[in-house]
């Protein structure tokens, strides 16, 4: 946009300023033409008047040594005749030149000769000037002026020169005006583009400049911020409403675990009631027991995984808005989670391949690199299944780092990998709370990487956390 504007804007400046300096050089041609024209006009009527008391047989002394010093003043060639065409004076030019003579002849008919196109700077040859001499009809005689159109043009070349320096001035400084116009426009809507983009990266309360532009687009840039705030307050209170049920369903929780776990069938009654005059015990079998402690550690761990995602996204908002920079050798991040899962991983029957990797520094806090492992590991773990083998890699390229994490169990179906990021989703019968493969992403976007989930072949899950690479 702001090309096109500043195009049009040069467009009609240059038309403007060409349709300005075209017509003054013009005119400045014009004028210097008719004074030179008017100039030599003037001296062959004076060498007219001159000649004709000598043509009416007067002394010619008088006039050949005005001729001589015309001649040698400004170069021109004289020739004057008589009506019989004798030559009575001549100094730098000869009767019997062509051109002297036509208009010699010309000019004894007393016919008007054509006006002198207009000089340029490149002109160049001699102009005829012819006049007859005599008064009304009857005509005694001719004067002819052969004078060089050089010095003209020479002058029409410095007006030219002064002319087009006006016109470059005057061109420098409308396009000075039209950048200025074109930034004083366009200047709040690049503080409205740079906002929307801090916004789509997570940078909350982002405000656009009110002071500069066009009161239109201040009106809009400060409803623009009013939007930016009320976006951000919303954003702040969903986060604060996760983690406060989140927070608040634990303390009930861990009472009724309490409880639970001091309810031991068949020896306590769980409730107790009173029949007509009898009392009648409820007991709870262990294996109902059992079930229930099953129940309350899943919505534990789906409470903890609420928590964890209203961390992760407080922290990468904090983070967008603050654009702090961090770093983590990656593969050492990657040895130190597969110690700590290697235990789990035993238990479930899994193997975890050991390899050497390349140090690799990721822009990521060490911390959140770990979480992100930890949830890709786990994963691994609990879902490949007993015998199954989970292989891990750590490379990069000139600007990314990716950590691999691939199994051989089962794996999903190839409609259900987009859906494995999607909060709280997860496949029938597969325990789990569905967060963490989501935590994940949101913590690697903040740090402008991704995650990206494939099929394994011939079968498992491929997933893969890219990082930018941390610069030297």
């Amino acid at each position: 946009m702001r090309r096109r504007l500043l195009l049009v804007l040069l467009a009609f400046s240059v038309l403007a300023v060409a349709g300005f300096a075209i017509p003054l050089l013009g005119s400045t041609a014009a004028n210097r033409t008719y004074e030179f024209t008017a100039a030599r006009t003037a001296d062959a009527a004076r060498f007219a008047a001159l000649a004709q008391p000598v043509l009416a047989g007067g002394p010619a002394d008088q006039l050949r040594a005005e001729v001589h010093a015309h001649a040698a003043v400004f170069g021109d060639g004289v020739v004057i005749v008589d009506a019989r065409r004798a030559v009575v004076a001549a100094e730098g030019a000869s009767a019997a030149d062509p051109d002297v003579a036509a208009a010699v002849d010309a000019a004894l008919r007393n016919q008007p000769r054509a006006p002198l196109a207009d000089l340029r700077p490149w002109s160049g040859g001699d102009a005829i000037i012819a006049q007859a001499v005599g008064t009304g009809v009857r005509v005694s005689g001719a004067v002819v002026l052969r004078t060089s159109v050089r010095p003209a043009a020479a002058d029409i070349a410095v007006r030219w020169a002064v002319v087009l320096l006006a016109t470059l001035v005057a061109a420098t400084a409308v396009v000075v005006l039209a950048v200025r116009l074109t930034r004083w426009l366009l200047l709040p809507v690049d503080h409205l583009a740079t906002a929307m983009h801090r916004i789509s990266e997570g940078r909350e309360r982002t405000h656009a400049d009110v002071a500069t532009g066009p009161p239109e687009l201040r009106v809009l840039a400060e409803e623009f911020n009013h939007m930016s705030d009320a976006l951000a307050e919303s954003a702040e209170r969903q986060r604060a409403l996760v983690a406060d049920i989140a927070h608040q369903l634990r303390n009930p929780m861990a009472a009724l675990r309490l409880r639970l776990d001091g309810l031991t069938a068949p020896q306590h009654p769980a409730t107790t009631a009173e029949h007509g005059g009898g009392t009648r015990g409820l007991w709870i079998t262990a294996a109902q027991q059992h079930s229930m402690q099953d129940e309350f550690d899943r919505l534990e761990a789906l409470l903890d995984g609420m928590l964890a995602l209203a961390s992760a996204d407080s922290a990468a908002t904090d983070l967008a808005a603050s654009g702090a920079v961090a770093r983590c050798d990656a593969a050492a991040v990657v040895v130190d989670r597969l110690d700590a899962h290697h235990e789990a991983a035993t238990r479930a029957g899994v193997t975890v391949e050991r390899q050497e990797a390349v140090p690799l520094d990721v822009a990521c806090a060490e911390s959140e690199l770990a979480q992100v492992v930890d949830v890709l590991l786990d994963n691994a773990v609990k879902h490949a299944g007993r015998g199954a083998r989970v292989r891990w890699s750590v490379t990069g390229d000139e600007g990314t780092v990716r950590v691999r994490v691939a199994d051989d169990g089962p794996g999903v179906a190839e409609a259900d990998l987009p859906r494995l990021t999607e909060r709280f989703w997860r496949r029938s019968g597969v325990p789990g709370s569905g967060l963490g493969l989501a935590i994940a992403e949101r913590l690697l976007t903040a740090r402008g990487g991704a995650l990206r989930v494939q099929r394994g072949v011939p079968s498992g899950l491929v997933v893969t956390a890219e990082l930018p690479r941390a610069r030297r």
